[in-house]
């Protein structure tokens, strides 16, 4: 149990020093504790000897009294620095994990692991912080408690003090089975608590497509297969853990009897005074009380242990390296862009093999082929989503793993189908872009994206508030608001996972515009979906396999009796993309 303790004292950084304190005070609240029993064992004794004077009633009061006041104070300023101590810890755990999880590569994202991260921040955090950190220095006081006690036992007869140890002993070497099953039952409901978490996230941001499909009391029963799952779990959580709580209570019966029976044995074999016999009366239904009260708080401890197993797990994933010292150089002879022998694996699934391109200042490169070919993953490559298997990617010759990732990110533009907008004003939306543009500019950036005539039909202009992820706006106005923000940041090399691909027509008019205002004298790199985007491109790169199939200028390979012709067929006669067999 101290292991368990210790565990999170070590991991409380720069507020060692306030806990240690706490302890200190945790240490003479024990000692508090037990002087009125040591104040009782006085006066029991002064009334058997006929010796009680009323002064020494008066100074035994007063003792009372001034035991009790310490006994406040010392707690108080224990709950003070402990419980204020695990706040601040986590608050600056969370900032850490924040910062954590903004250097992960995108692929930690996309392998399950938001139910994980979610459940980490709003469960295992917060249940040390409120259940653990207020009562940690009160656990070093139990221990305190009954080192004290078995020293007083001790005192009044070696053979008692001995028979105590024995108890507690044996009470040890059943905690220690206790805190075996806890901790593998605690690692176990906390993880069916990450799964419960996950099945509410996918519940809630699925529910339009549930309800679509007509699949809610499927979609419902899984949910409730996994509250119910949780809750099965943690009935065995407890079922489990009371035989070993039902034998520690049976321990510390038993320990009570031993110790009352061989006080009476003494006192009657003339080896202990009839004063100790009484003091040990006074105190010896409650001689195990402190350990009793440690393992009662073992639950908590060791489900806390598995809360820390799962914040450290996630603080131990690798972060993508950001130790460049390159910075991109403002002009250079080197192409804009080049994919050198890239080759990259999800896991151990290559999904690109030895791609090798250019893209030169202000053109337009092309990216088309079947779904799951790879185009997005190049895409997401040269914004350094991930780190590539083998090969490089440079800008302006300048390998972007030498580069920092915010002098990147400055060079670097996205446009996607899916838009994220934060829930706040769409003035601040907007002016992510560039954090530091005065609000002229954001109107400006506005108008070229032909967003402001419904910023300003809106209750509040431009400080109304969208809702999360922008649901309270249309598809093209989120579009339109994406890319106002990119003009705004005004990056030389632009990104565009073809906007208009899924927005009606009354909006495409729009976006298409609002894109044209954005890639004015900017190098593109377009994953495209649609005819009229791809046939002005200065080169179009066919994807397909984690391969370049073809590559070439539409013309080019128009006359060509290829994949990328036998696309455009099919576009035209609006079949879809299919590869030929």
């Amino acid at each position: 149990m101290t292991a368990l303790m210790k565990r999170i004292f070590m991991a409380s950084g720069k507020y060692k020093t306030r806990i240690a304190v706490a302890f200190v005070f945790s240490f003479l609240k024990g000692m508090l504790k037990n002087a009125p029993i040591g104040l009782g064992f006085v006066v029991l004794a002064a009334f058997y000897h006929g010796y009680a004077p009323p002064q020494l009633c008066l100074w035994i009061g007063l003792g009372l009294i001034f035991i009790l006041l310490l006994q406040m104070l010392c707690q108080n300023l224990s709950d003070r620095l402990q419980s204020a101590a695990g706040f601040l810890l986590f608050a600056d755990k969370r900032m850490e994990l924040g910062a954590h999880l903004r250097n992960m590569p995108m692929g930690y994202f996309t392998e399950g692991n938001i139910g994980k991260i979610s459940s980490v921040l709003s469960t295992d955090m917060v249940f040390i912080e409120e259940n653990c950190m207020d009562v940690l220095a009160d656990m070093m006081s139990y221990v305190f408690s009954q080192v004290i006690l078995i020293i007083f036992l001790f005192f009044f007869n070696p053979w008692l003090g001995l028979a105590s140890l024995i108890v507690v002993l044996l009470i040890l070497l059943l905690g220690r089975g206790l805190k075996k099953e806890a901790l593998t039952d605690s690692a176990v409901r906390q993880t069916q608590l990450e799964d419960l978490t996950e099945s509410v996230l996918d519940f809630t941001e699925g529910i339009g497509i549930i309800k679509t499909y007509n699949l809610l009391g499927e979609k419902s029963k899984t949910l409730s297969n996994s509250f119910r799952e949780f809750c099965r779990t943690s009935l065995e959580f407890e079922e489990n853990h009371t035989p070993w709580q039902r034998g520690l209570n049976l321990i510390y019966g038993f320990g009570v009897v031993v110790i009352l029976c061989l006080s009476l044995f003494l006192y009657f074999k003339g080896q202990l005074d009839v004063t100790y016999l009484l003091g040990i009366m006074l105190f010896v239904f409650d001689l195990f009380g402190p350990l009793k009260a440690l393992y009662g708080q073992s639950a908590r401890l060791t489900v806390m242990n598995s809360c820390m197993d799962r914040i450290e797990e996630v603080f131990a994933q690798q972060e993508l390296p950001d130790d460049g010292t390159h910075c991109i150089p403002e002009s250079s002879s080197a192409p804009q862009v080049q994919f050198e022998q890239v080759s990259f694996a999800y896991g151990e699934q290559e999904v690109l093999h030895h791609i090798s391109f250019n893209l030169e200042a202000n053109q337009m490169l092309a990216l088309v082929g079947p779904s799951g070919g790879g185009k997005s993953t190049i895409a997401s490559l040269l914004a350094r989503f991930w780190d590539v298997k083998s090969g490089r990617i440079l800008v302006r010759g300048q390998d972007i793993r030498t580069i920092p990732l915010s002098n990147l990110m400055d060079h670097i533009s996205m446009v996607f189908q899916r838009v994220y907008l934060f829930q706040d004003t769409i003035y601040n939306n907007l002016r992510m872009g560039r954090p530091s543009a005065s609000r002229e500019e954001v109107i400006e950036a506005a108008k070229k994206a032909r967003c402001y005539d419904f910023i300003m039909a809106l209750p509040q202009g431009f400080d109304t508030l969208v809702g999360e992820g922008g649901a309270s706006l249309s598809g093209g106005e989120q579009q339109r608001l994406s890319i106002a923000r990119c003009i705004l940041k005004d990056a030389p090399i632009i990104i565009l996972d073809e906007a208009t691909a899924s927005v009606d027509a009354d909006n495409e008019s729009y976006i298409q515009q609002a894109i044209n205002e954005l890639c004015q004298g900017k190098t593109l790199l377009v994953i495209a979906h649609r005819l009229n985007t791809i046939r002005h491109a200065d080169k179009i790169l066919v994807i397909a396999d984690g391969t370049i199939a073809e590559q070439g200028t539409h013309e080019e390979l128009m006359q060509r009796d290829g994949l990328y012709k036998h696309f455009v067929t099919v576009r035209e006669t609006n079949q879809g993309w299919s590869p030929r067999k």
